[in-house]
């Protein structure tokens, strides 16, 4: 069946479509190209991030909401796995380089939110979003980490941040296809800092990737299933689709009370 271009879908649609239409919020998706763990593709990051994304301004769309879905940065900070190979990097002031630019041409062109969609845990735009404010204060810039929309509680079992139980879950529901077998990944195991205010979580520290992990994974994966990167995908997107339908068609005055 021939399917047709979806006109929240920038990158599939089309300038006579863009010219009927008027979109006020844009979404873009920003992942990583990173090693993760044996057994999944480099750009785990970039497909869930595309495929929220894309399936949250589905939902939104059909609801009204005039939101336009940016194509996805496949490209994040990875100054902690230099040393990997292919692990792809951006400096954090390379990113806001690049929203800058991104930044400029939506407020050319009457979009007043931007939505960071964040796909990857080093990537942080909290200070990059306080710059951008004095450079453009007619556009509301706000970030989602989409893999914090819902608790994972409940539905995985095993603790990790990367190439995990829930990545893996993830991965198998969405491109099954790029996931080598469960016997074939790492353990996921991970040193930690024994410094006490890291532990107690108000200190912080960058962990040196391959000294704190045997496969470049974080967390065991053995417990993945489709089933639980199903159940999880829906309710993060059905949680960021009814975001994105809040901020469409309101003004910055309105969203607060």
């Amino acid at each position: 069946m021939k399917k047709e271009p979806r006109p929240y879908i920038l990158a599939e649609t089309n300038w006579k479509t863009i010219q009927q239409q008027s979109y006020d919020v844009a979404i873009l998706p920003w992942g990583a190209t990173e090693a993760h763990n044996y057994h999944l593709p480099y750009a785990t990051d970039n497909y869930q991030v595309d495929h929220v994304a894309q399936l949250s301004a589905a939902t939104a769309w059909e609801q009204g909401a005039k939101v336009i879905v940016l194509p996805t940065i496949p490209f994040g900070v990875n100054t902690g796995q230099l040393d990997v190979p292919f692990c792809m990097n951006l400096n954090p002031s390379t990113q806001l380089s690049i929203l800058k630019d991104v930044c400029d041409v939506l407020v050319r062109h009457n979009v007043t939110k931007l939505i960071i969609l964040n796909g990857h845990g080093a990537n942080n735009f909290i200070a990059m979003i306080r710059e951008l404010a004095g450079i453009h204060s007619n556009l509301f810039v706000t970030v989602v980490n989409w893999f914090q929309a819902v608790p994972r509680d409940g539905i995985f079992e095993l603790p990790g941040d990367h190439a995990d139980e829930m990545e893996t879950s993830l991965m198998m529901y969405l491109f099954p296809n790029l996931v080598l077998p469960i016997s074939d990944a790492g353990s996921g195991a991970t040193k930690k800092f024994n410094l006490t205010g890291i532990q107690e979580g108000w200190a912080w520290a960058q962990r040196p990737w391959t000294m704190v992990t045997n496969d470049t994974g974080s967390g065991d994966p053995q417990k993945s299933t489709a089933m639980k990167g199903e159940l999880f995908i829906s309710k993060c997107v059905e949680k960021i689709a009814q975001f994105c339908k809040e901020l469409s068609g309101k003004s910055v005055q309105e969203l607060l009370k």
